[in-house]
């Protein structure tokens, strides 16, 4: 719900944000709203499109977030109001159509047909979105508000959704109403994050366990503002070659395949195929190391997992583009740095660094220099912290 440009200054406040999304609610309904609801963004700290291969991903559900301030309106029809994009939509529950193309509109509405189709009574509402995760950016903006979406439905019915099965349905509606076939990790991520700790999702049963990351390691999100498309044919690409590596070696997921597996089929792939399942079968492999890694502040661990990580992307996945690389290179180069690598699907947006805590502003400050010079594109670097999963809050508590 973001352009890739810098968020302004007032939404990094949460009571001046909230301020100014109660505004404009009452500038664009003539009320004022009677619940809030929010969803954090995520980025992941290992497990590149490991997800829709049913393997393990290290992720982080993030400070920033999607905002909606909501209320109920007679009759069964929906007014929304996007802040970040000043546009609006409007539908009818009883007749949810997509529209044509990629746009924001079709998360809204594609979260509202999949939880009518699924028994749950939704009510006619206004709203107003505003989010702080970038859009396009590889953090999950589209889960984001497919998961405060659903909170907010869930708030104005007054009926209860388990953080899981929330995920689920919005994975849904994603994948059958909006036409992007993603793995569970970005909602998942959204509606079942923990403050203060990452997570280490099994996207295969669904299970996750806490990793607390030692104290001293900061988590840098490095935005190249370069945009890229989840929906993209590379995307599509890329997972149907996955699936056809695991046919071709017996499996029903690249999460089956061990190291020794792949060495004794890798005769009966194509190159191409061989290649992307010897970067999910490691990468997958990684996650795992990562969070223990992590946990125990084994430095040189983090830095060895995180460059073969992105060297995979970029020689084996081949998701990664000449932003990407010039950020690597501004990021290794940067005081403080401990690991790096891509963020995301690729094919642009973010990237993420570790960095000594005490080190963090340099650190920020070499990467944006670096980055223009080799670009002359001004990146935006930013600390983040481990956020709460999508829930409805109380406005009067923000900033307390």
């Amino acid at each position: 719900m973001l352009s890739t440009e810098q968020i302004p200054d007032w939404a990094a406040d949460p009571r001046t944000r909230a301020g100014r999304v109660a505004a404009r609610f009452r500038e664009r309904f003539a009320s004022e709203p009677e619940l809030w609801a929010r969803a954090p963004g995520r980025v992941d700290l290992m497990g590149s499109h490991t997800d829709y291969n049913l393997g393990f991903v290290l992720t982080l559900p993030l400070s920033r977030d999607t905002w909606i301030a909501a209320r109920r309106r007679d009759g069964r029809t929906v007014r929304v109001y996007s802040m970040n994009l000043d546009a609006e939509d409007e539908f009818r529950l009883d007749a949810i159509d997509r529209i044509s193309g990629s746009t924001w509109c079709n998360y809204v509405r594609g979260v509202a047909a999949t939880l009518q189709n699924e028994g749950f009574e939704l009510t006619g509402c206004d709203a107003a979105i505003h989010g702080t995760v970038p859009l396009e950016s590889g953090l999950s903006s589209s889960a984001a508000l497919e998961s405060a979406v659903a909170t907010m439905f869930a708030g104005l019915g007054d009926w209860n959704l388990t953080a899981e099965r929330k995920a689920l349905l919005c994975q849904k509606a994603e994948n059958e109403f909006v036409g992007v076939k993603c793995g569970i990790l970005d909602q998942y991520s959204s509606c079942l994050g923990r403050e203060g700790c990452a997570l280490l999702l099994d996207c295969r049963d669904l299970s996750t366990r806490a990793v607390c990351i030692a104290a001293g390691i900061r988590i840098v999100v490095c935005n190249t503002m370069s945009r890229r498309r989840l929906s993209g044919s590379e995307y599509a690409q890329r997972r149907a070659e996955c699936e056809q590596a695991a046919a071709l070696l017996g499996v029903s997921a690249l999460r089956d395949v061990t190291p020794e597996m792949l060495a004794a089929g890798r005769h009966e792939l194509p190159e191409r195929v061989a290649r992307r399942a010897e970067f999910i079968v490691a990468e997958s492999a990684r996650a795992e190391s990562l969070a223990r890694a992590l946990t125990a502040g084994d430095r040189p661990a983090v830095a060895q997992l995180c460059a073969e990580s992105f060297a995979g992307a970029r020689d084996l996945y081949e998701i990664c583009s000449p932003a990407m690389s010039a950020m690597m290179d501004a990021m290794l180069a940067a005081p403080g740095v401990i690991g790096a690598r891509q963020a995301g699907a690729g094919f642009g947006g973010c990237m993420v660094a570790l960095v000594d805590a005490a080190r963090t502003d340099a650190f920020r400050a070499a990467v944006r220099d670096a980055y223009y010079d080799s670009t002359q594109v001004h990146a935006e670097i930013y600390p983040v912290e481990a956020a709460s999963g999508a829930a409805v809050f109380d406005i009067a508590e923000i900033g307390k």
